[in-house]
């Protein structure tokens, strides 16, 4: 299993949203960087939730239950979705400005390359990130 994070504007998509359908298909990634980690996701691979804005902060965990296929909404087949169920909400959002001030997260992709949307978590982080959110990994 590998571990992921993927961001989202929750004001247009939250994970309250995906809680709400229980089931949805991760689109709109444009970016070819991130659209190749999307291609390496594998059926039952982990995914923290980030919400951008306001927010900035990690605040749940989804689960891949399609792999990498074509955006049936785009003509260009390079454009690829997954389909995702949520799993859990973390106990408490993990911000940011507490991922940066970690020396720890320095070359994360969350903290080097803002702008990319889909990157890897090793299991390091996703271990650290569940520690600071007060709840255990499952």
């Amino acid at each position: 299993m590998n571990y992921w994070l993927a961001k989202t504007e929750p004001e247009s998509f939250s994970y309250a949203d995906l809680e709400r359908l229980g089931q949805d298909r991760w689109n709109g990634v444009k970016n070819f960087a991130a659209l190749k980690h999307m291609k390496s996701m594998q059926i039952g691979d982990l995914i923290f939730i980030y919400h951008t804005g306001k927010e900035k902060a990690i605040v749940g965990v989804a689960e891949v239950i399609i792999q990498a296929y074509p955006d049936p909404n785009e003509t260009d087949q390079r454009f690829i979705v997954v389909d995702v169920v949520p799993r859990y909400r973390l106990d408490r959002p993990v911000t940011l400005k507490e991922i940066k001030a970690n020396p720890l997260f320095q070359e994360w992709e969350l903290v080097r390359q803002s702008r990319l949307s889909v990157m890897p978590v090793t299991e390091e982080y996703w271990k650290f990130i569940h520690t600071s959110a007060k709840q255990t990994a499952l």
